[in-house]
């Protein structure tokens, strides 16, 4: 075998893969969206990988087609790999809504694939984690988007985020304002990008891909300028689309839009009214959703979405209406990592079972039964070392309990539980020791 030759084990640029202390956080976020998906209704789907790429092309922008990965398959056929959970969802639900019927309430979490430059939390392969309601105009789907957002970030324990939010109809009323609107899809496309490029290079692109004059860029980077209380913001849009009633339409639905989520119980503070938001994908075009956290809002939206009542119509005779968000899993777990907030283990278990009595093997098994019984995860090592190497293991892996039990323990039908962050033990009746271990963990929570 000295003659093989050995291939380096590598990835792919922008392709990573993901050890057990990324893996266990990563779960954990997937489990808390899904729990809160359902709590509102939102029922489970999911779609192939790859669609025709018919279905994705054209769909959310010139960049965004330059970033699929697309090839022709063994029959012939050009297909691609989906680029976001959208634009399959309108394929599914144009597919579908026949047998499912509308409103439609689905959630989706699977891997999307984009070509794109690789920077901090964002990669050519992550997990988005969508939510959506199809086949409604009602401004109820609206405010239920930001509530499902507010709670899940509430449920993931976040202690400071900001949902920014905007309409299209609001900037497109401006552009019929500004003598833009045959050049909207440039113009929006260029604004979203302003956090990230800043205004002189966005007023260069505006002029550049939109022709655009500096003036006229310069009244639409004004829009970024604006600042206040939501209503302040809202009394200037007011005015700034006075006249144009696609414009005054989008403010009116902010401005409900706002107090429906005031009114659920959501602390004002927690959604920001923000102009210059305006997602880059072309198919939205109403309400359009950016989350931010407080602590950290140079990392970009964690949390993106919108009304895009269009897009189905593509496959559909039947109009299907649609506004969503889409948690950025890998971006969140990026920021939730350089904040500090995510605890690196190596083990879902946090009991660990220590094995040095050869003979009690039948009774260890036994004992791990019983801690599961108890609905508490126990890892049973698998060879009977020296104790301070078992304790070595686990204290490395990140287990917060250590249960042993030898000879004398088992002579006494005892065991002993060591806390292993405070490397404190206490010994108790092996009847007792499910109890017990509930009450150390409950006490000490990760």
């Amino acid at each position: 075998m000295n003659d093989v030759q050995r291939i380096e084990p590598r990835t792919l640029k922008g392709f990573r893969d993901h050890l057990p202390e990324t893996m266990i956080p990563r779960e954990w976020l997937i489990e808390t969206a899904r729990r809160v998906y359902r709590s509102y209704g939102f029922a489970p789907i999911d779609t192939p990988a790859l669609e025709y790429l018919e279905i994705l092309t054209g769909k959310g922008g010139e960049e965004t087609d330059k970033q699929l990965y697309k090839f022709e398959d063994h029959g012939g056929r050009w297909v691609g790999m989906r680029f976001d959970l959208t634009v399959p969802l309108a394929r599914f639900a144009a597919q579908h809504v026949g047998k499912l019927g509308t409103p439609l309430k689905a959630y989706h979490i699977a891997t999307v694939w984009r070509g794109e430059n690789t920077q901090r939390g964002r990669y050519r392969e992550f997990m988005q984690c969508d939510f959506d309601t199809l086949g409604t105009l009602a401004i109820t789907a609206d405010v239920e988007t930001v509530l499902v957002i507010h709670d899940l970030f509430e449920a993931l324990r976040i202690p400071g985020f900001t949902i920014r939010v905007n309409n299209r109809q609001v900037l497109n009323g401006l552009l019929d304002h500004f003598d833009l609107a045959d050049k909207s899809v440039a113009i929006l496309r260029a604004l979203d990008k302003l956090d990230k490029i800043g205004a002189d290079k966005v007023a260069a692109e505006m002029h550049q891909t939109a022709g655009a004059t500096a003036d006229q860029a310069g009244r639409v980077l004004q829009l970024a300028e604006l600042h206040g209380s939501n209503q302040e913001i809202l009394a200037a849009l007011d005015r700034l689309v006075a006249g144009n009633e696609k414009g005054q339409a989008g403010v009116a639905k902010l401005a409900e839009m706002l107090s429906a989520v005031v009114a659920a119980g959501v602390d004002e503070g927690r959604v920001r009214i923000s102009p210059s938001i305006t997602r880059g994908l072309d198919y939205y075009t109403g309400t359009v959703f950016e989350t931010f956290l407080d602590d950290l809002p140079g990392i970009g939206s964690v949390c993106s979405g919108g009304r895009y009542d269009n897009l189905a119509e593509l496959y559909s005779k039947q109009e299907l209406p649609g506004i969503g968000a889409s948690l950025g899993l890998d971006r969140l777990l990026a920021a939730l990592e350089e904040l500090g907030m995510v605890e690196k283990v190596q083990t879902p278990a946090p009991v660990f079972l220590a094995y040095f009595d050869v003979s009690r093997l039948h009774d260890y098994l036994r004992l791990a039964t019983a801690i599961r019984a108890a609905g508490i995860g126990v890892e049973f090592y698998p060879e009977p070392k020296k104790l301070g190497a078992q304790l070595k293991y686990a204290d490395r892996r990140g287990f917060r309990v250590a249960v042993v039990a030898g000879e004398n323990e088992w002579a006494q039908d005892q065991c002993q539980l060591k806390d292993l962050a405070s490397g404190q033990s206490t010994t108790v009746p092996l009847d007792d020791a499910p109890g017990t271990i509930a009450e150390l963990l409950k006490a000490s929570p990760a």
